[in-house]
């Protein structure tokens, strides 16, 4: 079995939650959603679970912040070119969310936007050279 990662996200609103997953290019996984969770699966290692804020304070004694007014985790997402960047904080702002949190970074072998979720989550989005960071030469995408 591969290594694996599932986000578990607590959310305010989880069908709309849902929508915007699938739309910045998640996939519902039904066998594992119901009214309390929503299995949004980014690729074959990654998933995002999002979870009621009710139901994800059965997972944890502490309290659970608005994450619109704290930061406790960058979430980072790989994407293939710079247009692969730019497409989808333009697709995560149209669906819901907030895109550009932060000016964008642009260090020519890399490229970089934010957005933050409807619940504040905030994704980073990270295309790199991988010639220029060998120390090749750096090609555009």
């Amino acid at each position: 079995m591969p290594k694996m990662i599932f986000v578990n996200l607590p959310v305010k609103d989880l069908a709309a939650s849902a929508r915007f997953y699938q739309a910045i290019g998640c996939e519902k996984n039904e066998q594992f959603s119901d009214q309390n969770a929503a299995s949004m699966v980014w690729s074959d290692v990654i998933t995002f679970q999002l979870l009621t804020r009710d139901y994800f304070s059965t997972f944890t004694s502490k309290q659970i912040p608005d994450a619109h007014a704290t930061c406790q985790v960058l979430l980072c997402l790989s994407r293939d070119s710079r247009a692969e960047v730019d497409a989808l904080a333009e697709t995560a702002a149209k669906a819901g969310g907030k895109a550009d949190i932060r000016e964008p970074m642009d260090l020519g072998f890399m490229y970089n936007r934010t957005f933050e979720d409807p619940d504040g989550h905030v994704f980073e989005l990270v295309w790199m050279d991988p010639q220029a960071m060998m120390g090749g030469d750096n090609a555009s995408a």
